[in-house]
């Protein structure tokens, strides 16, 4: 029996005594972030135990779900904004953890990430849960470790598994840490009792460890560390492109390898500042936050009750059919498969059953896994289920007389309650839910390809689209493991909407005589994933000219257009499906620059009357950026999306934006909105109305405000 010996230090830490055992509880759901509070208590309940001769060891522990899940992010940007002053930190209390006179034993269930692994290896031992996660993912918010992270852990685990922690952020399972000596022991059933037995156990035999900052032994020898860095330097530089943080906390590694602790802990500190302090830190730190933002609906409120999604059938097995039907797989939900005809049915049950045999290959899934996925998928050639089903999701050929017999069919098939998703990347919601006779059961889920990899959903509310219908499908985005954005009912929406601006002007600027090359790289070095040229050809520049043929009757008469994709698909060249677009393909779909088509490009240029000029990237950069934040202004502006953030989210999770730069809109309002004003204001001089400033820009601009206060403004008002 535990006993409460000890007066509780306050809300957030709890001490107890179990005999000769103290207890340290950390209470500050839900994930005990080390808040300056929690930390303060917790080196009040050192010093206590300290004094007591009755203890024999100590135990640290986390109350709730999780050990620490890390600090508290919120205090960061105090600091940065000078709300609050930059202290030491965490370090003066790990320090104070690791000279405390008693065996401390650190025990670690659900997570111990950031800030709590600096606060574990502090004690003189670990033991965790089985199911426990360690790590110190810092660098996905732009910082390194800050408390001695970087110093403690090479010590423990050796450089190589430090480096990888450090730069790539990704955290390792209970049973790796025990393997590579983070971990002591593994404790099955409750975690405490075993704990106070293991704490016992220490404490009747002579301390065999010393503190974690004087071993060295993991720590290397010069001539094979060299190796370890420039290696890991060399994949920062390519799977992290662009970002500080990676780099910085090799750095911080090697420091610990080369001096000693205290030394490296001052270089470490030097570097975390930088990050912390640095436009790539805010940037993360904003994405990190507009992740928890987006899933809030201003007027939809917490207390809607939710629709049961536990059955759903997809129409339509193609690549984006297939894929959605394993998302919904992954996620233990039944689905129906339904296809016109067998040879397309079978089609996409093969590809979907290699998709999932390359996962397993890769490791991303155990063979078990894939094969009870695959049999959640029923193939189906007729509706004759479908009265079953909670949800279906339309994902046909992308043209609105299909959609509309489709949506009209299912209207007929389905029991009354089931949800009618479609899953248009472009068409109107509305116009399709006009074809059944429950508009408000209707929603646009815009799946991302290949669905079953992409993080962004964008939902889309139809005018009539319950606030029910609405809440489930925000629910059951996170079930999917999607980030979810609820969007309005516009062509193209939110995402596509904007990149129909952006690739505009990426060929406008090869049409004036940029290279196809040029535009691409000059977007790739600002951090995009693909420059829009091979984006396009990856996509299917033929999906591109169906929509826009299909639309063609609504553009302004003698506004200029741009003409050299559409020309590429009349003859034949779609990109990577037809091994020539912008760019020819081997038979890896890998690119080969074409040079024909640059001068095919600009002959077609010159015979319209279209000036060649040589263009820099700082032009392409901004000509291509600046249309997708003038676009997200508009949409701001007609209320397709509550909030800034919510466009950012949309362009960081689906259209390979660097999340280093936090989306276009936070991009624009580091740049400065007057500066991005006034270049706007250039273009539309030079290049006419396409380019004419969204009044809110112009409005922000002019008062001195940002994208992110319009946020604020927003959220007073709802």
């Amino acid at each position: 029996m535990i006993a409460k010996e000890f007066s509780a230090m306050d809300d957030l830490v709890q001490l107890a005594k179990d005999k000769d055992v103290a207890i340290i509880t950390i209470n500050n759901p839900p994930v005990n972030a080390l808040s300056p509070g929690v930390a303060k208590a917790i080196g009040e309940a050192i010093a206590q135990v300290g004094h007591d001769d009755g203890v024999k060891a100590v135990v640290l522990i986390g109350g709730g779900r999780t050990f620490v899940a890390g600090a508290d992010i919120k205090e960061f940007g105090k600091i940065t904004s000078g709300k609050t002053q930059r202290g030491a930190g965490l370090l003066p209390l790990l320090l104070q953890i690791e000279d405390v006179r008693r065996p401390l034993v650190v025990a670690i269930h659900g997570s111990a990430f950031g800030g709590g692994l600096e606060l574990a290896m502090a004690g003189h031992y670990r033991v965790a849960a089985p199911n426990a996660q360690l790590g110190q993912p810092e660098v996905k918010l732009g910082i390194i470790p800050g408390a001695g992270g970087t110093q403690r852990l090479p010590r423990l685990v050796g450089v190589t598994k430090a480096v990888e922690m450090c730069a790539e952020g990704n955290p390792i399972t209970a049973q790796e840490a025990l393997k590579l000596g983070l971990v002591d022991h593994l404790i099955e059933g409750d975690l405490l009792p075993g704990a106070i037995a293991f704490s016992r156990e220490i404490a009747a035999k002579p301390l065999r460890k010393t503190r974690e900052r004087n071993e060295k032994d993991k720590l290397g020898v010069p001539e094979q560390n060299a190796s370890i860095f420039a290696a890991a330097r060399e994949k920062a530089h390519t799977k992290q492109r662009g970002m500080m943080a990676p780099l910085a906390a090799i750095d911080a590694v090697e420091a610990a390898t080369r001096l000693s602790f205290e030394e490296g802990c001052q270089v470490e500190q030097k570097l975390f500042g930088e990050c912390l302090f640095s436009d790539q830190s805010k940037a993360l730190i904003h994405a990190f936050f507009g992740e928890r933002e987006v899933a809030k609906v201003p007027d939809v409120p917490k207390e809607t009750p939710t629709l049961p999604v536990n059955s759903v059938a997809v129409v339509g097995a193609g690549t984006m059919g297939g894929g959605i039907a394993m998302v919904f797989a992954n996620a233990g939900v039944s689905v129906l498969l339904k296809e016109a005809d067998q040879p397309a049915l079978d089609r996409g049950l093969a590809a979907i059953q290699k998709n999932y045999q390359s996962s397993v290959k890769r490791g991303r899934f155990t063979q078990q896994f894939a094969e009870e996925r695959l049999k959640l998928i029923k193939p189906t050639l007729s509706y004759d289920d479908f009265g079953k089903v909670d949800m279906v999701v339309e994902a046909v050929f992308e043209g609105m007389a299909l959609k509309k017999e489709v949506f009209g069919q299912l209207d007929r098939a389905c029991r009354p309650g089931a949800i009618l998703a479609s899953n248009t990347s472009t068409l109107d919601i509305d116009e399709i839910a006009s074809a059944t006779s429950r508009p408000g059961a209707v929603i646009g889920t815009h799946f991302f390809s290949p669905a079953n990899i992409m993080r962004l959903l964008e939902i889309v509310r139809g005018k009539a689209s319950s606030k029910e219908v609405i809440a489930t499908c925000m629910q059951l985005s996170k079930k999917l493991g999607k980030v979810g954005v609820l969007v309005g009912n516009c062509r193209g929406f939110v995402g596509n909407r904007m990149f129909g601006p952006y690739r505009r002007e990426a060929q406008f600027l090869v049409e004036e005589g940029a290279s196809i090359e040029s535009v691409d790289k000059a977007l790739f070095d600002f951090g995009m994933a693909m420059g829009p040229m091979a984006t396009g050809d990856l996509a299917g520049l033929d999906v591109g000219w169906r929509i826009r043929k299909e639309y063609r009757h609504l553009e302004k008469t003698g506004v200029r257009q741009p003409f050299a994709e559409d020309r590429l698909c009349e003859l034949g060249r779609y990109g990577q499906k037809t091994a020539a677009g912008w760019y020819k393909y081997d038979e890896n779909r890998r690119p080969i620059l074409d040079p024909e088509v640059d001068e095919m490009v600009h002959r077609w240029a010159r015979e319209a009357g279209i000036p060649q000029r040589k263009l820099s990237s700082e032009e392409i950069v901004d000509r291509c950026i600046y249309a997708l934040v003038n676009e997200g202004a508009r949409i701001l502006e007609e209320g397709i999306v509550w909030r800034a953030v919510d466009i950012d989210i949309i362009y960081l999770n689906g259209y390979g934006f660097p999340a280093y730069r936090g989306g276009p809109m936070w991009y624009a309002d580091t740049v400065g909105l007057d500066k991005v004003y006034r270049r706007i204001s250039e273009f539309h001089q030079q290049h006419g109305e396409l380019w004419e400033p969204a009044p809110v820009l112009k409005r922000l601009a002019e008062e001195g405000k940002t994208f992110a206060e319009l946020n604020r403004e927003q959220a007073v008002m709802a």
